[in-house]
């Protein structure tokens, strides 16, 4: 069941790991028509004002609610920004995610980062792939792919290679 509502966009100013994120609140009423009886959180496909979305995690908050992070690719799509109004047309998605077939190729021929990936939950699984898949450019994915490997071969979860990356100065 498609849902069509309208949000207010709003930014944690301090609140741990979610400090700087902007998003919007789905109130219990919506959620329920959504996934009825469902309380985890789940994904989404649609529209943001105009700009196409699909495997968009909701994530749960008090009292039935759930909220969906508005990240930058959303904001430069729509143009929107904290204390805007953005027009939200979702439904659930319980298509099966896809990881990243160059990354597998690439992750098979290193049997150490190849088991240490195996090992993880299916959701850390896809924070390396979507990432990977998220680069605008081929460099940018053959070098996300290379960073990735190497990190998981010397088994490092997603933040820490990430932040390694980024004292390093090869990511921004």
């Amino acid at each position: 069941m498609r849902i069509c509502f309208t949000a207010t966009l709003e930014k944690f100013a301090a609140n741990a790991d979610k400090t700087g994120w902007t998003y919007f609140i789905i109130s219990a009423p919506i959620s329920e028509k959504l996934k009825p009886g469902v309380r985890n959180g789940f994904r989404v496909k649609g529209k943001l004002d105009d700009h196409q979305i699909k495997q968009v995690s909701l994530l749960p908050v008090k009292g039935g609610k759930y909220m969906m992070p508005f990240n930058a690719t959303m904001r430069k799509a729509t143009g929107k920004k904290a204390g805007d109004k953005i027009a939200v047309e979702i439904e659930a998605d319980d298509s099966e995610k896809k990881l990243s077939e160059d990354f597998l190729l690439c992750l098979a021929d290193d049997p150490e980062a190849q088991q240490y990936f195996d090992s993880l939950p299916k959701s850390h699984q896809h924070y390396y792939s979507k990432w990977i898949e998220d680069a605008k450019t081929e460099p940018t994915k053959t070098k996300r792919i290379a960073i990735v490997v190497n990190g998981l071969a010397r088994h490092m979860d997603y933040g820490a290679m990430l932040r390694e990356q980024r004292d390093l100065k090869l990511i921004r």
